[in-house]
């Protein structure tokens, strides 16, 4: 039987609790880049998630509701948009021809992050995960063009899918509000502990302009 979307955001929920106590702080210098997932998202003002919470912490949560509406735009095509289904399954077949897939097979907490960190000045990297993959692509034929007429019939079966996912995203979202407390709990006992440390060791690292002259 098929889950009810009150369970799988549920769920979706209860997996990320149980990855948040293994959350610490990065140690690396971030992306400068923003991240299209999170930045804005309905999804993480619904869970409460403000631009307080850092990136990693929210994007793993995210991302398991992604997932969620993902699916249920994948049955809905499945069931109603034969065109969109048929260049779907094309795009995954294709996929499936390439040799190397580094953006697949990611835990949550990952999944649609850069593949590469960014250029330094200067110092150009050797190689890149996302070039070799780009290789890869560039070795596996090109799906076979569409007509005019198919052009259009398939905008309109992709128009069909995205008003059909902001359906549900907006289900989601008001599902997610329920789980607030839970959310912004999990925040106050494992993130905002590790947060103030890390100020309290930046702090002390730091030499106060207003300290007395020895």
């Amino acid at each position: 039987m098929e889950r009810s979307l009150e369970t799988q955001v549920s769920q979706a929920v209860d997996a990320w609790l149980r990855w948040i106590p293994r959350w610490e702080p990065a140690t690396h210098k971030g992306r400068v880049a923003v991240c299209r997932r999170c930045f804005g998202s309905p999804v993480l003002s619904a869970a409460g998630l403000g631009a307080d919470v850092p990136h990693a912490v929210q994007h793993g949560l995210s991302t398991r509701i992604k997932t969620i509406v993902d699916h249920a735009v994948a049955e809905y095509t499945a069931r109603n948009l034969p065109m969109l289904q048929g260049e779907l399954d094309q795009q995954a077949e294709r996929n499936r021809a390439r040799s190397y897939r580094p953006a697949e097979g990611l835990d949550p907490e990952f999944e649609g992050m850069p593949l590469d960190p960014d250029p330094q000045p200067g110092a150009p990297f050797l190689f890149t995960l996302s070039g070799m993959a780009d290789e890869a692509d560039a070795d596996v034929p090109a799906l076979p063009p569409l007509s005019d007429e198919a052009k259009a019939a398939l905008r309109q079966e992709v128009g069909l899918a995205d008003e059909y996912a902001n359906m549900v995203g907006r289900e989601v979202c008001a599902i997610l509000l329920h789980h607030r407390l839970r959310i912004q709990g999990a925040v106050a006992e494992y993130v905002e502990p590790q947060i103030a440390a890390l100020l309290e060791d930046l702090t002390r690292s730091l030499d106060s302009p207003f300290d007395p002259l020895e």
